[in-house]
C-alpha cells in the first residue's frame, strides 16, 4: 500500500499512533520539516537544506528529491520512497522559489521480493 505525506497539509503530532504507517509518515514529516541540528537532545534529526539555496526550479526539484529520499533511508528506514513530487503554484515557485514536498512510500515490511 503506498501512503502519502503533504508538507502541505497541517498536522498535529500523535504520542500514541494508531499504525505503523501512521508513525512512519508522522516521523517523514518531522524530517522533512526539521532542519538538521535544530532539534534538542536529537542534533541528528532533521536535513541540510544549504546546499540547494538559489538554484532554479527544475535543478532545485532534482536535488530536494535526492535529498529527501537520501535523509529519509537514513533516518526512517522502515519507509521505502515511492516517488517525491512537489506541490508549487506558479507565483509560489516563480517569485519565491517556494516547492512543498509530496512524499509517496510503501513500508518495508510490506515490501516482497
Amino acid at each position: 500500500m503506498i501512503h502519502t505525506v503533504d508538507m502541505s497539509s497541517k498536522a498535529w503530532v500523535d504520542f500514541a499512533p494508531a499504525s505503523t504507517a501512521t508513525e512512519v509518515g508522522q516521523n517523514i514529516r518531522t524530517i522533512i520539516g526539521t532542519h538538521l541540528g535544530s532539534s534538542p537532545g536529537a542534533r541528528g534529526i532533521g536535513t541540510d537544506y544549504s546546499g540547494v539555496l538559489d538554484e532554479s526550479i527544475p535543478i532545485l526539484k532534482a536535488r530536494l528529491g535526492g535529498i529527501i529520499t537520501t535523509v529519509i533511508m537514513e533516518q526512517e528506514p522502515r519507509a521505502q520512497i515511492v516517488s517525491i513530487d512537489f506541490n508549487e503554484t506558479e507565483e509560489e515557485s516563480a517569485v519565491y522559489g517556494r516547492l512543498i514536498p509530496v512524499v509517496k512510500y510503501i513500508l518495508a515490511e510490506e515490501v516482497t521480493t
